[in-house]
């Protein structure tokens, strides 16, 4: 079985995941070189440091805003100076506190869901399950992006939380399903939208 393990460099669906940048963003910024020596790749893969992604999240936000020039030198002043709550380039600043916190509460997300998946190969052929269960993380994630209600999908597991719902859409967009995509069931006759795209409420009422 598989333990979660703290992230220091992180994949780029991960990142995706953690900041909310688009994925296809997040490889094209990569591929800029705009961050510096806190993205790259490893074994053929877009990789970014765990320290760069407030800048992932900073370069994306200021797209319109600054040349790419003018993000590369927001990146190197916010690299060089880590608890700052602003980048500045010339006499232009911006505020980076709102970004901090949205990070730091996909990377909480991103933990917590791997702690709630587990990879057993004694377990459905090591498919990615909710913890102490035998419900693949992926399926819940496509039912939340098909539009199935969550007290549905709770009806339907009752074992499950909602907690676990919200660990098994995070973990999906941050670990797509590997291999070629599995024929729809006959049941399913809408097109099903992007996992990563899927934002959960909590459903009325304790539970």
């Amino acid at each position: 079985m598989t333990i979660a393990t703290p992230l220091r460099t992180l994949s780029a669906n991960e990142a995706a995941c953690v900041t909310g940048v688009p994925l296809r963003q997040v490889h094209r910024i990569i591929d800029t070189g705009v961050l510096g020596s806190a993205a790259g790749r490893r074994e053929g893969s877009r990789i970014v440091h765990c320290d760069g992604l407030v800048c992932l999240k900073l370069v994306h936000e200021t797209t319109a805003i600054f040349t790419l020039d003018g993000r590369r030198r927001l990146v190197r002043h916010l690299l060089g100076r880590p608890e700052a709550e602003s980048a500045c380039v010339h006499d232009v600043s911006v505020d980076v506190r709102e970004m901090k916190e949205e990070v730091r509460r996909g990377l909480c997300r991103l933990e917590r869901a791997r702690e709630a998946i587990a990879v057993d190969d004694a377990v459905l052929s090591g498919t990615p399950c909710v913890k102490g269960t035998r419900i693949p993380a992926h399926d819940i994630a496509e039912m939340l992006a098909n539009g199935d209600k969550i007290e549905a999908i709770l009806d339907a597991w009752p074992g499950l939380t909602f907690a676990q719902l919200d660990a098994a859409a995070c973990y999906a967009r941050a670990y797509p399903r590997r291999g070629r995509p599995r024929n729809s069931p006959a049941w399913r006759s809408r097109v099903p939208v992007a996992s990563g795209e899927v934002t959960l409420n909590a459903p009325p009422g304790p539970r």
